[in-house]
This record gives C-alpha cells, sequence and structure tokens, in this order.
C-alpha cells in the first residue's frame, strides 16, 4: 500500500537523521549514477533509465520489469532509487505480506490517478515468487493494459516461480554478483561518505581483502559486517578495523548458497556431475557447502541415489545400496552426523568405475515405446490363470526356463516390433564387464530359438 502519514514520518526522520538506520540502509545510491554494479542493466536508454524519466518521450512507454538476481545485488536498492528520481507515482508491496486484496486496492488506486490526474504508478513487488499462480494472475490485467508498470524482484529463477503471461508481458533483468572491485568501491565509499562512517575508522588491505572474501559478492552482507566491525573498533578506541578484529565480529564467511532458490539446484548439479567426472575433492566441495547453508540431508541422499543409478549402475553393484543406506542412516540420525554418512556415500560414488548403460537403456526402451513401438504381448507370454484363456491361445507353448537346462528358453519374449532391438549395450568398466560377457552368451541362446 502507499505510505500512511506514520510510514511518511518515519522515512523523513530516517532521511533528516540517518545515524539510527543500518550502514547499508544509508549507503543506498539516490540516482541511478551512484549505483555499484550492473553497468549492463543501466546504459543509456535501458529500461531503468526510462523508469526514471531518462529519454521517456514518444509513443513507446516505459516497460514493466523483473529483476532476477542473488541477495545484496541491487534488486531493492535499484526500485528505491526509481522511487526517489521518477515523477511518477510509486507504490511498494512485498509479496511475504501482500495478497491479491492489496493488489487490487493498487491497481484501483492506479486506475483512478491515471484517470483522474493523468499520474502514471510505478509498483514495487518485492519477492514475487513468493506469489501463488492465482495472485500473480491477479497483476496481469494492470501489467497488459499499463494501469501500472511493475518492478518485481525475486531470487529463484522465475521461468520457475514466476507465471508464463507475466514473464511475456515483461522484460527480465539479470543482475549479476557484485565483483570484488564493486564492493571494494562501496566499502571505501561508506568509510568516507558522512552518510556513512565519516572517515571514523580506517580499514588496512588485509582486512578489506577479508571482508570482500566472506561478503561473497552481497553488498548488504558486506556493510552490515563493515558497520558491526565498525562499532566493535570504536568500543575498544580504535581507529582501525584490524584483521583480528574483524574476524572477531564476524565469526564465519556466510555461504553463498539460497536453498529455497536457483542456486539450490545449480549446487546440487553440480555435486552429481562432480561425482559423475570422478572428482572427488569437488564432490566433497559441493556437498560442504549444501550442508553448511542447512540443506535437507535427505535431498541429499535422493540425489545421491539417483546418480548411483544414473551414472554408475552396475560398473559398481555397490553404489545403490551404498546409497541407499546412506538416505536410511540419514533419516535415523540427522545433522550434525549425517555429514559424516554423506561424505562416506559420495566418496563411494565419485571414485567408483561409471557406466550409464542403465540410463541409456531405459532411455532408449522408453523411446521406442512412446513412437509407437509396442506391439501386443507374445500369446505364450500372456496371462493364462482365469478361465478361458487356453481358448484364447493364451501361456500356451510357454516354456518354464527353469525346466530347461542353464535356465534360459529360447523363446521369444519382446513383441514383434521390438524383437530385434537391442537395449543394454554393458561397458567394460568394473563389474559390469562380466555383464558384457554374460549378456552376449544369453543374447545367443536366445536367438537360437529363433531360428
Amino acid at each position: 500500500m502507499e505510505p500512511d502519514l506514520f510510514t511518511a514520518a518515519a522515512e523523513d526522520r530516517q532521511e533528516k537523521d540517518p545515524a539510527g538506520s543500518p550502514l547499508a540502509v544509508r549507503m543506498r545510491p539516490r540516482v541511478l549514477d551512484e549505483v555499484v554494479g550492473q553497468q549492463h542493466l543501466l546504459k543509456q536508454g535501458s529500461p531503468l533509465r526510462r523508469l526514471v524519466g531518462e529519454g521517456a518521450g514518444g509513443p513507446a512507454g516505459p516497460s514493466s520489469v523483473i529483476l532476477w538476481g542473488p541477495p545484496g545485488t541491487g534488486k531493492t536498492t535499484l526500485a528505491y532509487v526509481v522511487s526517489k528520481a521518477t515523477n511518477k507515482r510509486f507504490v511498494e508491496l512485498s509479496a511475504i505480506t501482500a495478497g491479491v486484496k492489496e493488489v487490487r486496492a493498487v491497481i484501483d488506486g492506479a486506475r483512478r490517478a491515471i484517470g483522474g490526474f493523468g499520474k502514471e504508478t510505478v509498483l514495487f513487488l518485492d519477492e514475487i515468487h513468493r506469489f501463488s499462480k492465482a495472485q500473480q494472475d491477479s497483476l496481469l490485467p494492470a501489467v497488459e493494459n499499463r494501469w501500472v508498470t511493475l518492478i518485481a524482484a525475486t531470487t529463484e529463477n522465475p521461468y520457475f516461480s514466476v507465471i508464463s503471461p507475466l514473464l511475456s508481458r515483461s522484460l527480465l533483468l539479470t543482475l549479476e554478483p557484485l565483483t570484488d572491485d564493486d564492493l571494494r568501491a562501496l566499502v571505501r565509499r561508506a568509510l568516507s561518505e558522512e552518510r556513512g562512517l565519516g572517515s571514523a575508522v580506517t580499514l588496512p588491505a588485509d582486512a578489506e581483502s577479508h571482508l570482500l572474501r566472506i561478503a561473497g559478492g552481497d553488498a548488504r552482507r558486506a556493510l552490515t559486517a563493515l558497520e558491526a566491525a565498525a562499532g566493535s573498533a570504536l568500543a575498544k578506541s580504535e581507529q582501525e578495523i584490524t584483521l583480528q578484529t574483524l574476524e572477531e565480529t564476524v565469526d564465519r564467511a556466510a555461504v553463498t548458497y539460497d536453498k529455497g532458490g536457483d542456486q539450490h539446484y545449480d549446487v546440487a548439479s553440480a555435486l552429481i556431475k562432480s561425482i559423475r567426472g570422478s572428482d572427488v575433492d569437488a564432490a566433497l566441495h559441493y556437498l560442504a557447502r549444501m550442508i553448511e547453508a542447512g540443506e535437507d540431508p535427505r535431498f541429499i541422499a535422493r540425489r545421491l541415489i539417483i546418480s548411483a543409478s544414473e551414472d554408475i549402475g552396475l560398473a559398481d553393484p555397490t553404489a545403490l545400496p551404498t546409497a541407499v543406506a546412506a538416505a536410511q542412516a540419514v533419516a535415523l540420525i540427522g545433522f550434525p552426523e549425517a555429514a559424516l554418512t554423506l561424505s562416506h556415500a559420495t566418496i563411494a560414488l565419485a571414485l567408483a568405475p561409471k557406466s550409464n548403460s542403465a540410463t541409456t537403456a531405459i532411455a532408449a526402451a522408453m523411446a521406442d515405446v512412446r513412437a509407437g513401438l509396442a506391439g501386443p504381448v507374445p500369446p505364450h507370454l500372456r496371462d493364462g490363470h482365469y478361465k478361458g484363456a487356453a481358448k484364447l491361445g493364451h501361456a500356451q507353448g510357454y516354456v518354464y526356463p527353469h525346466d530347461v537346462p542353464g535356465a534360459i528358453a529360447s523363446q521369444q519374449y519382446a513383441p514383434d516390433a521390438v524383437a530385434d532391438k537391442r537395449y543394454y549395450e554393458p561397458t567394460r568398466y568394473g563389474a559390469e564387464a562380466r555383464y558384457a560377457d554374460v549378456v552376449e552368451k544369453v543374447r545367443e541362446r536366445l536367438a537360437r530359438g529363433e531360428e
């Protein structure tokens, strides 16, 4: 909703006396030219420039935009700059607290403003991925008819979290993690400017390097850590933020991983691909990132089970039982001890011989089925346990394999349409070499019965 008198008074007081606000809030850019990083989005004529009124003339109005990027890359900051610079009516909502009722109230207000005063409305919707499909649907008429110009922010992949009709009516702007140079410029500005720390403390090179490392490309994290360290230094009557003071203040580096967002899938993918590539050290790195980020250990265990069949299969028949046992152990003990079990399984899978023959075999068989290569089940394989089955010829002529030497009955098992298909192509890696020898002998024995 639009700010009430109390909100407006609080914002006015914050601007006049910013000392009580967090450093990250005080250092927010006031114009687009003060924004650090994201220069690919701030070129002349860009959608963001047009939103603040730069080059907005002509028949083409500014487009609605969806800002997608990791935490701390400037999504809220860009919306804040637009709110300060635009001559349009600006309304802010958060998908955490707002619903369809609030969205409709904003849209109704926007229609009144444009109809009665010719005043356009910019709606900033934070955390749009938290809106349900129905809630996102409520935005469509307003965006399509340009009753509002939408700025939506999300940390999750919009192709998964934003409905297609809304995506098609908006421009998707991707924010990149800030570089060390970007953060360095921001930190130094915060140290020197009066609205920041006003040169009350200094930050030597070693402490600055450590601060940039633990920030992980997140501007908010960098400024929060800087403010905490500066407070600690000043409390000790020190004019310099030493590396020791910084390390004491910021106990550990926060992991750059959002278990509820797209990084959840990116890191999980990297774990599995490292196992597939037999790089045990890289696999353990990604496993550690998932554990440190508080990932659900059951999710990790499920991914390991899939990997055991997808990438190892019969090259090491113990891989799947190991992964299943790990999942069962994880369910029994949980973290922190489950980290040991997951490490055990990850190392075993990464160092196991690899074969994807089980993956390619079922993929090829399913492709033929989808293509219509199915055909009727051969009559001698059909169910013969019901009355009248014999009259239909079902189960007649079936040879019970246990009644013949070697327990391999030379008869047709596949439908005619795929009788000559060979889906399983074993490798000769690890234990699968034995299966490669066996399958050839079995196929020769089966083929003799078809001659």
